[in-house]
C-alpha cells in the first residue's frame, strides 16, 4: 500500500518507521529478520531499507522489501539511487521491484562513486533524484509512492544555503515526489524552520523528520561529523563525563531523542523516522517513552499479524488459528492463493494449501545443534523429559520450541500457570487462547481492531498426548458439553467430540460501522493439514539432533508414532471450564497411574 494513502487513513498517533540497512552476512541477515520481527510488532507505518554504494546491495535490499510485506505484514520503503546505473538499469529494478509488490521508492541521488571526492553522473545514467523521481513517473505512473529526502541543515554537499536547497527540493516534489523525509539532526527548531521554509517555499506533501538516538559517544561523534550534522554546545556538555560510559551514553540518547519528539508534537508533528542502524532498544524506548505501547491494542487490525497486503493487491481478513505461533510457514503454504478468504472462512478460499517442503522445517535458532539440544535436552529418554521442555516454554524459560517461533504471546502468559501444569501431566501445547467475554477493544492484552469495539474468543487448547490420554478424555469430556474435541494422529487416525466438518468462530468482535469481524477460526480440513506439519517436527526438528540409534531419537520418534494431536474447544466463552475439566481428567490419570508409569512410552507422566 503506498505511505501516502496510509497518512490519509487517520492514524494513530505518532506514527513512524523504521530504516534499516542490508548486513553484509548471512548471519547478520537471520539476527535483522528476527530484530524486525519484533520491532514491526509495535505497528510501524512502514520500514525502509537502504541502497548500498553503486547497487551493490540491490538484491538483499528488494529481498529484506519483500521479507517486510511478505512475513510482517509492514509495507516497505525500498532506497533506489542513481550511482552506477544507467536508466535501463534502473527500469529493470524498478520492473523487478513491482513484481515483488514494493510500492513505495525512495529516490536519491545517492553518494559519489567509491574512489570519487565529488559527484558524478554515471554514463546513460540519471543526473539527479529529480530526474529519477521523472523516469519514475515516467515509466510506472502513479504505481509508485515516492519518497524523496529533505535537509534541514542544507545537504552536506552543498554551500549551506538552506533557501536554495528548499527550491531545490520544491523541484523534485514538482517532478512527482509525494513525501520528504528529512535528515537527522540533533537540534528541534532546525527542523521546524526548515518546515516554515518548506510551506513558505509553496511545499504541502507531507515532511517527516528523521530521528537518530545516541548509541555511543564514538559513533555519534564519527556519525555526525561525516553528515556535518550541526550539534548543539549543550549536549557535548552533558556527554563529557559519560562518554567512555556507552550504557550511559544510551539512556541520555534515548531522554535527548524523547524530549526532541515531543517538543515537535507539541508543533504540530504527527510522526517520526528512526534510523535504528539496526539496533532495537533505544529506538523501543523512545516509542515506549512516547505511549505506543499503551496505544497497540488499537493499532492491530487483528489479532493476528498481519501480512501479505502487497500480494496482488488482496486483503486477508481471516486466518485458522492452527499456524498462530508459525506463521511464516501458513505465509508459505498459502502465498500462492488467488484470493483470500474475505471476511468469512468459506467456499471462496482457495482450495489447497501449498505443499510441505523443506523450507516449512528451517531452524528457529542460528542451526547448531548443540545450541538446541542445549535449548531442549542434551539427551531426553523418558517422556517426562519432554514434558518439562514445553513446561518450561510455557514458563518463559525456553524461548521457542520447533513448534514455536517466538516467545510466548502476552494473551497465553494469563494463563500460564494452568498451562504449566497441564504440559507437566503429559498434555503438550503448542497452541492457546484464553476465554473472552465483551473485552474493549483497547485491553492491553485482548484488544484489536480500532476504538470502540468489544471482542470476544473462546478458550481453545491444541496439544499432544498419547493415547491412553486421549482415551481419560473421551470418557469425561461428557461431564462438560460445551466442551468439543478433534484429534489424529500421525497416520490420519481421528477421534472427535461435537466437532463436525465446517468452520467454527474462535474469536471475533463488534465495532462501530463494521460487520461482526471473524479473524480467527477453527476449521477440519485446515487442522488435518496442519497436523500433518506438526508430526513431522517431532523429528525433523528435534529427534535429527540425536543419533539415530539413541535413546533420544527413539523416544521421539514413538511419541511421533503414536500420540494424538488434540484441538480442544470450549464454546462457553461467558464461563470457560476448560481447565476444570484438564483437572478432572489429570486426577482421574493420577488415581490410577502407578511409579512404572512416570518412564512409560505412552507418556504418563503426572
Amino acid at each position: 500500500m503506498k505511505i501516502t494513502d496510509k497518512l490519509k487513513e487517520g492514524l494513530i498517533e505518532p506514527y513512524f518507521s523504521f530504516e534499516y540497512f542490508p548486513p553484509k552476512t548471512e548471519a547478520g541477515v537471520e539476527n535483522l529478520y528476527m530484530r524486525m520481527d519484533r520491532m514491526t510488532s509495535l505497528q510501524p507505518l512502514f520500514v525502509d531499507v537502504t541502497w548500498g554504494a553503486g547497487g551493490c546491495t540491490k538484491e538483499l535490499t528488494m529481498a529484506i522489501c519483500e521479507y517486510s510485506q511478505t512475513y510482517f505484514g509492514v509495507d516497505a520503503l525500498m532506497h533506489l539511487t542513481c550511482t552506477n546505473l544507467t536508466v535501463e538499469e534502473i527500469k529493470q529494478t524498478l520492473k523487478t521491484a513491482r513484481d515483488m509488490g514494493i510500492q513505495n521508492i525512495l529516490a536519491l541521488r545517492g553518494d559519489p562513486a567509491k574512489g570519487s571526492i565529488s559527484w558524478e553522473p554515471y554514463p546513460g545514467g540519471c543526473e539527479n533524484a529529480i530526474d529519477l523521481v521523472k523516469l519514475i513517473r515516467k515509466e510506472h505512473g502513479d504505481y509508485f509512492c515516492i519518497g524523496v529526502v529533505g535537509f534541514p541543515e542544507g545537504h552536506p554537499y552543498s554551500t549551506g544555503d538552506v533557501d536554495r536547497d528548499v527550491q531545490h527540493l520544491k523541484q523534485k516534489i514538482d517532478a512527482g515526489a509525494d513525501f520528504i523525509l528529512t535528515q537527522f539532526f540533533y537540534d528541534s527548531s532546525v527542523f521546524l524552520s526548515f518546515r516554515d521554509r518548506c510551506v513558505a517555499e509553496g511545499i504541502t506533501c507531507p515532511i517527516i523528520p528523521g530521528m537518530m538516538p545516541l548509541q555511543s559517544y564514538s559513533s555519534f561523534y564519527r556519525m555526525t561529523k561525516f553528515c556535518k550534522t550541526k550539534v548543539p554546545t549543550q549536549i557535548w556538555v552533558d556527554l563529557e563525563p559519560i562518554r567512555d560510559d556507552d550504557e550511559q551514553v544510551k539512556m541520555y540518547g534515548v531522554k535527548l531523542c524523547t524530549e526532541m519528539c515531543k517538543t515537535l508534537q507539541e508543533h504540530g508533528i504527527k510522526g517520526f523516522h528512526f534510523y535504528t542502524l539496526n539496533l532495537e532498544q533505544s529506538v523501543t524506548m523512545v516509542l515506549n517513552s512516547l505511549g505506543v505501547q499503551d496505544s497497540l491494542p488499537l493499532r492491530r487490525t487483528f489479532p493476528w499479524r498481519g501480512s501479505r497486503a502487497n500480494l496482488k493487491g488482496m486483503a486477508e481478513e481471516v486466518r485458522p488459528i492452527n499456524w498462530a505461533n508459525r506463521p511464516k510457514s501458513y505465509i508459505k503454504r498459502t502465498v500462492h492463493w488467488d484470493e483470500f478468504p474475505n471476511g468469512r472462512w468459506g467456499d471462496n478460499r482457495s482450495p489447497a494449501y501449498g505443499d510441505l517442503s523443506d523450507s516449512h522445517f528451517f531452524r528457529p535458532v542460528e542451526g547448531k545443534k548443540e545450541d538446541l539440544r542445549a535449548l531442549w535436552g542434551e539427551a531426553p529418554i523418558v517422556p517426562g523429559d519432554v514434558n518439562e521442555v514445553f513446561a518450561l516454554y510455557i514458563e518463559g524459560k525456553i524461548p521457542i520450541i520447533p513448534w514455536c517461533e517466538s516467545a510466548l504471546q502476552a494473551e497465553t502468559s494469563a494463563i500460564s500457570n494452568p498451562l504449566s501444569r497441564i504440559n507437566r501431566s503429559g498434555f503438550l501445547t503448542i497452541n492457546s487462547q484464553p476465554a473472552v467475554n465483551g473485552e474493549r477493544s483497547d485491553h492491553p492484552v485482548y484488544g484489536w481492531g480500532g476504538p470502540a469495539g468489544r471482542v470476544y474468543q473462546k478458550a481453545y487448547i491444541e496439544f499432544f498426548c498419547s493415547p491412553h490420554h486421549l482415551q481419560k478424555i473421551m470418557q469425561l469430556i461428557g461431564h462438560y458439553p460445551s466442551l468439543t474435541f478433534h484429534a489424529v494422529d500421525a497416520h490420519g487416525l481421528e477421534h472427535n467430540s461435537g466437532v463436525k466438518k465446517g468452520v467454527m468462530a474462535l474469536t471475533w468482535g463488534c465495532f462501530p460501522n463494521k460487520e461482526i469481524l471473524q479473524p480467527t477460526v477453527y476449521d477440519h480440513d485446515s487442522f488435518l493439514v496442519w497436523s500433518k506439519e506438526v508430526f513431522q517436527l517431532w523429528t525433523r526438528s528435534w529427534a535429527s539432533l540425536y543419533e539415530d540409534d539413541s535413546e533420544s531419537a527413539d523416544l521421539l520418534y514413538n511419541i511421533h508414532d503414536t500420540y494424538f494431536l488434540v484441538a480442544l474447544i470450549d464454546n462457553d466463552y461467558f464461563e470457560s471450564h476448560i481447565f476444570e475439566f484438564f483437572d478432572e481428567v489429570i486426577e482421574s490419570l493420577t488415581a490410577a497411574s502407578t511409579p512404572r508409569d512416570n518412564n512409560s512410552v505412552d507418556g504418563l507422566t503426572i
